[in-house]
């Protein structure tokens, strides 16, 4: 009797090795399938859908086949695949109710991918932060902030927060809001503008320079000078020509002012007495 347990023992065991084997097997072949094939998917999409696109097909392509494998390896080992179902679907609610900012995510992820507002590579704006595009994914996307900061934003923020895409367009324009004396003449004060966009190789010729009246302020005339260039060249610019318009006003002899500030008492006081104080004199 003893002896007749101890070879089904043996036999059982060498069946589940057998099983366990061929359910590694399985598995394994999943796994190079899955990477193979989303691998090959990406190289064909990759050149007629944006990198968002082809990132989210692959890996789409990779949990599915995965996921297929998975299955079949479970049923290699003799599981019951109805009954796996059924706790999955209780697993499943118990998640969604838990997770419903996921969810929420997730979904806002798939319209983003199908409006497609900016792409990896892409500089942005989103509530003060501004950064590059490094990753976008089904629940957020990771931008890198020109200080070299990682900074994770969610999709349902995205979807319900002004973007501003930096980068969409290929040309930028930047504007200079500033103000002049009011002695000063403001056809010569165009014109010396415009001659400094003109010196300018970064300035483009069209769309042309902009001036426009801001109106009277308190000390000064104040104005917006605008000007475009490439995206790639637009921080150049920004730095070049405000450093180029101070030039040029020193060197014209036009006066950007301080604020002034006139104290007045009343028609009726008498003029208020000053006093200077040579602080260098002995007394």
């Amino acid at each position: 009797m003893p002896q007749e347990l101890i070879t089904d023992l043996q036999t059982l065991f060498s069946i589940n090795i057998s099983e366990i084997f061929r359910a590694g097997l399985v598995f394994l072949t999943g796994l190079i399938l899955a990477s193979i094939l989303s691998r090959l998917i990406h190289r064909v999409v990759k050149n007629h859908w944006s990198i968002h696109q082809s990132y989210i097909t692959r890996q789409a392509v990779y949990w599915f086949i995965f996921v297929l494998f998975i299955i079949m390896t479970l049923r290699q080992l003799g599981f019951d695949l109805s009954v796996l179902v059924g706790a999955a679907g209780i697993l499943t609610l118990a998640i969604g109710f838990a997770s419903q900012t996921s969810a929420s995510n997730i979904i806002s992820g798939l319209f983003l991918l199908g409006e497609k507002p900016f792409e990896v590579g892409d500089v942005i704006q989103v509530d003060g932060t501004e950064g590059e595009v490094i990753s976008i994914d089904l629940l957020s996307a990771k931008i890198r902030t020109f200080d070299n900061l990682f900074v994770r934003i969610p999709n349902e923020t995205l979807l319900k927060t002004k973007v501003i895409t930096n980068t969409r367009y290929p040309i930028r324009r930047f504007d200079i809001v500033m103000g002049v004396a009011y002695k000063e003449d403001m056809q010569r004060v165009i014109d010396v503008l415009m001659d400094v966009a003109d010196k300018n190789p970064i300035c483009l010729d069209e769309p042309k320079p902009l001036f426009i009246h801001r109106g009277f302020g308190d000390s000064s005339v104040d104005f917006q000078f605008s000007v475009w260039s490439t995206r790639a060249n637009w921080l150049e610019l920004k730095n070049s020509m405000q450093l180029q318009i101070k030039e040029a006003f020193d060197r014209e002899d036009i006066e950007i002012p301080f604020p002034h500030r006139t104290i007045y008492t009343g028609s009726t006081t008498d003029p208020m007495p000053l006093e200077i104080i040579d602080r260098k004199s002995p007394g």
